[in-house]
């Protein structure tokens, strides 16, 4: 089933250009994300033209607010609110509509920048899979890609917190179901990461997506950052875990070693075996290459030693995260400046496009 999305035109805006027209801020709401469209009136009458027409010729169940000839939205507030509250009723009706005819149109779709019916279900399908359980399938919408990426970004987000709360549990069975939980979001997080980027590379391929939206160059290498990213950000999460159950696995055998050793020290002279209590630490029959030669004081200053090495480890960890960390402020500073340069973009677009409107001004007076 379509999810609908929830519409309103809270504000209003006046462009820029050298002859100014009302913007009408349209607020879209979708489950896992929310945007903004300008549209101008122009717009809504040829949507509303080609609703009908992708329609049968069938009216939508309301009507554009009327066309004023006299008075201008950019010089009378009263009417460019008036005009405001009448489009988004146009909108909300529709969408709300239980005839579905005019809000599945692709005009309609198209007009709100959503995704089409057919590509919708699909990305729905793709979400549920991501979620559910392991998927082969790449991610090839953009938008659902974006969807998928901050899914992607929510996993980690828990794998980081089972493994904080893992670090900071004292009993061995609530740091195993940290464990578990930390390794299933991570398990998620790789296939979703490995779904991405096949995503990447079939819409680098053609630069299109499945709804006809065409990708940039610049957009597929910010998203080829985004998931290479997440994927250093992954295997950071993957070694610390697997560090902290070594160092785990490691106190507890230490822990057994001290006990034998303390058992062996407070037996009686003359006692035997079977007035002992069985033994709890060191098994004959158990010992490792390294540790049979070994008596008790061997054995824990093996494993101190194996200790160091582990900490010695987590401090190498440490860094690469650190390191991963800078890297991505530094990412987040190019960011920043490259946003700078697309609003600098837009303001010579804008610019640029008020000339080519004055000449086409001057050209049809001199016709």
């Amino acid at each position: 089933m379509t999810i609908r999305p929830e519409i309103s035109i809270p504000t209003t805006s006046t462009s820029s250009t050298p002859k100014p027209y009302t913007l009408y801020n349209i607020t879209i709401r979708l489950p896992l994300r929310t945007f903004t469209l300008q549209k101008r009136y122009s717009d809504f009458t040829t949507l509303h033209n080609t609703l009908i027409s992708q329609a049968n010729g069938a009216s939508p169940p309301a009507s554009l607010p009327p066309k004023s000839y006299f008075t201008s939205t950019t010089s009378s507030p009263t009417l460019a609110e008036s005009r405001r509250l009448g489009l988004q009723a146009y909108l909300q009706t529709i969408n709300t509509n239980p005839d579905d005819r005019w809000r599945n149109t692709p005009a309609f779709r198209s007009f709100l920048n959503l995704p089409s019916t057919s590509s919708n279900g699909r990305h729905s399908n793709d979400i549920r899979s991501a979620i559910n359980g392991p998927s082969s399938q790449p991610i090839t919408d953009p938008v659902a890609w974006l969807d998928h990426h901050r899914h992607l970004k929510s996993t980690l987000h828990s794998a980081r917190l089972a493994i904080t709360k893992r670090d900071q549990s004292a009993s061995p069975q609530s740091q195993h179901e940290c464990s578990a939980s930390a390794k299933k979001s991570l398990v998620q997080a790789g296939q979703i990461t490995a779904n991405l980027d096949q995503g990447l590379k079939t819409l680098s391929s053609d630069a299109w997506g499945s709804t006809g939206e065409r990708l940039g160059d610049g957009e597929l290498r910010r998203r080829r950052d985004l998931v290479e990213s997440a994927r250093k950000e992954k295997e950071g999460l993957e070694n610390l875990l697997n560090a902290m159950v070594a160092k785990s696995s490691l106190d507890a055998t230490i822990a057994q070693a001290s006990t034998a050793s303390k058992e062996k020290l407070l037996a009686a002279p003359g006692e035997n075996h079977a007035q002992r209590k069985p033994a709890t630490g060191r098994v004959l029959g158990k010992e490792t290459d390294r540790t049979r030669a070994l008596d008790n004081q061997g054995v824990l200053q093996l494993q101190k030693q194996l200790m160091q090495e582990q900490d010695q480890d987590v401090d190498v960890l440490a860094q690469a995260v650190a390191r991963q960390r800078k890297i991505a402020s530094e990412i987040q500073a190019e960011l920043v400046v490259q946003q700078g340069l697309l609003g600098l973009l837009d303001e010579d677009v804008d610019r640029v496009q008020g000339k080519i409107i004055v000449a086409n001004n001057r050209i049809g007076k001199i016709r």
